[in-house]
């Protein structure tokens, strides 16, 4: 039998980290032996059973120039690009409060079914609210309305329901859990429209007041035994909303960033967590990263900048050309997806299939344009698609039927384990095209080396391809509305 060999560089196996949006031909090879080595499969599939269900083992055969006519994805492990955070969901007020109403069996399956690795889809990542969000039952800070000394801040609010439901989660997933923060408003006090509600700015003069703010909590909740990976300076700044909003331009984030919250951050020993700026749509991104980045001052205090898939409200697709340029003007930084979810929630509509979809289309495209981790919305919701205050009801990849004490799963919890299950922290993306515009696909190389490479079909034909990896191919076919992983 004839031997092919890949050629795999130990920066691919996670000894080194390269800018995300940058191939590169790898040195210092190690070899990869393919003969011999076999894919499983893991399929997700619209009008059948199959739930990331196993079904089948591929053997690889000499390829050595496929034809036109037939389907490939080709996969090129000497070709890497970004490391990979990770992927995880918030752990709202409304994740948090729907949790509490279900009985102890139910609370334990879901959190197996996201934080264990083998039962369930291996978050590793997790994002909370700094108070209120509209993803809670009512507004509320953690200090008394005017108290710009911040002496009487407590988190007696969140010891009902938050952090309990985020302690579970770390426990879940190993005692290790990475968190986001991110503020929606600042008191209304410190706001010129008196109100955490529509809108309104951060008024100069409690600048510092607010970045103290952010700091104490961050404090507050590692007092409790919960580590802070990262924070965002702002939850969509450029969005008035009916719920907890603030409004900050482009100029005035960078400015809060260099002249406040990055100081702030350091002085009080918080230089090593992830800031993120922007924490909005892909529609800015741009604009907004070239303001604060190409002022020297800011873009040493930003690790990242985050984005949301919200700007199909003007009816139009995801916008990933702006992520890549993003990434490609700035190398050095990192995309993080920190929110989405789809919007208007309706019981009728809990099994649409396209839920999965839209995940499995953004996380293939966010993942190719450069983005190193992926924070879902809400954990979990309830059977009105809530809590809400303001009527703001969504979808989340589990709802709980809390009269029944039941959850339902949606299929956006298959899609996004397709991702997160076989792709772990470490990972570095590598080359990964599709021959056929039907399949999107892409792939990581793991730190123990397996290959994890994710296709969806979201067309109703049945393709049959080649999975082919320089010279040798596997062949086997993508059923119509799925998504499949090959583990090799």
């Amino acid at each position: 039998m004839k031997r092919y060999v890949i050629i795999i560089t130990a920066a691919v196996l996670g000894a080194c980290q390269q800018p995300a949006g940058t191939p590169q031909q790898q040195e210092n090879q190690t070899a990869i032996n393919l003969t011999g080595r076999k894919v499983t499969v893991y399929t997700t599939a619209d009008s059948t059973g199959y739930r990331i269900t196993a079904t089948g083992t591929l053997n690889f055969e000499d390829l050595p120039q496929p034809l036109e006519t037939q389907p490939c994805i080709f996969v090129d492990p000497q070709t890497t690009f970004q490391q990979f955070e990770g992927i995880g969901g918030a752990l709202t007020d409304a994740a948090a409060e729907t949790f509490a109403k279900l009985p102890k069996p139910a609370q334990d399956s879901l959190l197996a079914a996201y934080y264990d690795t083998t039962k369930g889809i291996g978050y590793t990542l997790g994002r909370t609210n700094i108070h209120s969000c509209d993803f809670s039952s009512d507004s509320y800070t953690y200090i008394k309305e005017g108290d710009s000394t911040l002496s009487t801040f407590s988190l007696a609010h969140d010891e009902q329901f938050k952090i309990p439901l985020i302690k579970k989660a770390i426990t879940a997933a190993g005692g290790k859990l990475p968190l986001l923060v991110s503020p929606w408003s600042p008191p209304a006090f410190m706001k010129d429209n008196n109100s955490m509600l529509g809108g309104g700015k951060l008024l100069p003069a409690y600048r510092q007041n607010w970045a103290n703010y952010v700091v104490k909590f961050i404090k507050a909740f590692e007092e409790k035994g919960i580590p802070v990976w990262g924070l965002t300076v702002q939850n969509e700044p450029m969005a008035k909303q009916k719920w907890e909003s603030c409004i900050f331009t482009a100029e005035e984030e960078r400015d809060y960033i260099k002249s406040f919250l990055g100081p702030t951050l350091k002085k009080n020993g918080l230089e090593s967590k992830k800031l993120i700026a922007w924490d909005h749509n892909r529609d800015l991104i741009f604009q907004r990263a070239t303001t604060i980045l190409e002022d020297e001052e800011a873009a040493k205090y930003v690790w990242g900048i985050g984005f949301h898939w919200y700007e199909t409200w003007t009816g139009g697709d995801m916008q990933f050309d702006n992520l890549r340029l993003v990434n490609q003007a700035f190398p050095d930084k990192h995309l993080v997806f920190t929110e989405g979810c789809k919007e208007k929630f309706s019981m009728d509509s809990v099994n649409n299939w396209s839920l999965g979809e839209r995940y499995g289309h953004s996380m293939i495209n966010d993942f190719n344009n450069g983005t190193v981790a992926w924070i879902d919305w809400n954990l979990l919701l309830d059977e009105h698609g809530g809590p809400n205050h303001v009527g703001n009801f969504c979808f989340a990849p589990v709802h709980a039927d809390t009269q029944n004490g039941k959850l339902i799963y949606t299929n956006a919890y298959w899609y996004i384990g397709h991702f997160s299950k076989f792709i772990r922290p470490g990972a570095k993306r590598i080359g990964a095209a599709a021959s056929r515009w039907l399949l999107q696909t892409t792939a990581f190389q793991n730190t123990d080396g397996s290959i994890a490479v994710v296709v969806m079909n979201t067309s109703s034909q049945k393709i049959p391809f080649q999975l082919w990896i320089k010279g040798k191919a596997a062949g086997t076919e993508s059923l119509p509305h799925s998504i499949m992983t090959m583990v090799l």
